[in-house]
């Protein structure tokens, strides 16, 4: 599932693209995606059609599209949701859902295989769709707080990992950032929250900024064409990987090979020796 900098390099490939633009026609391909749109496809299409695009804003791992009537359409890319801008003369792409055409010619088209993502309309959301208030600032957002943070986090009876992976604690972090911060901080992810102290905490938050600056410079993990930016590039972070996927291979910090583990029917990447795994929640 895309993460925080692969839904943040979409987001800024919206902004340069459809902010300001008109929407002429849209297109309901299948009525999958827009199943939370519950008046139906043909609703949703026409109360659209007309609406002009203002910008393109995120939280998390949600994105939506501010529209200048106050409304917003709010997306989720799910395991394999893709916007991108094309030509209407360029082919129809195999998992087309949904269509905008702007008034500059262009459509802006929801592509998803695994149809597990999805569009809706929101109404009154062009600031902050309702429907999202529940999930957390990420890291990189400057209104983050880090102290705030610390506390709820320190308040949890839980592993470090499944805090990460909370979206109303964090957003945007996934499995993959959250492997690559724990190992940025020297941190096993089955560490106790409760055991954490504030300075533990504040160098975890560093790992998982840097990881997430250093993806979004390279546009984000792509290990397949499932994620993709608005013009079709994948994102080349997974050459950079340090745990995530190297199961076997040596660790760079002390040459360990890279260990994996079941966690909650995923996987976990960890280095041995540079993340012991804590005995009764402490080091």
């Amino acid at each position: 599932m895309p993460e925080l900098p692969e839904v943040e390099v979409v987001r800024r490939g919206l902004v340069d693209h459809v902010a300001g633009r008109l929407i002429d026609r849209v297109e309901v391909l299948h009525p999958r995606p827009v199943r939370r749109h519950l008046p139906g496809p043909v609703d949703f299409a026409l109360r659209l059609t007309g609406e002009r695009f203002t910008g393109a804003s995120r939280r998390g791992k949600y994105l939506w599209l501010p529209l200048d009537s106050g409304d917003a359409v709010l997306a989720h890319l799910g395991m394999s949701g893709q916007f991108l801008v094309q030509p209407p003369q360029s082919p129809t792409e195999r998992h087309l859902r949904v269509v905008f055409t702007l008034d500059d010619g262009m459509q802006l088209r929801f592509v998803d295989q695994r149809m597990f993502g999805g569009l809706s309309i929101s109404e009154g959301g062009a600031e902050l769709p309702p429907e999202i208030v529940h999930i957390a600032r990420d890291p990189l957002d400057p209104d983050f707080d880090e102290l705030e943070f610390s506390r709820r986090l320190r308040r949890r009876r839980t592993g470090i990992k499944r805090a990460l992976l909370d979206q109303t604690l964090i957003s945007g972090v996934g499995n993959i950032y959250a492997d690559e911060a724990l190992w940025l901080a020297r941190m096993h992810y089955a560490r106790a929250t409760d055991t954490m102290r504030r300075p533990e905490v504040l160098r975890l938050l560093a790992g998982v900024r840097e990881v997430m600056v250093a993806a979004l410079a390279q546009g984000g993990t792509s290990f397949d064409a499932l994620y993709v930016a608005v013009n079709g590039e994948s994102g080349y972070f997974s050459r950079s990987l340090e745990v995530y996927g190297r199961e076997g291979e040596p660790c760079s910090r002390c040459g360990t090979p890279i260990r994996r583990d079941s966690f909650m029917n995923r996987s976990s990447f960890t280095c041995p020796r540079c993340q012991p795994r804590p005995r009764n929640g402490r080091w």
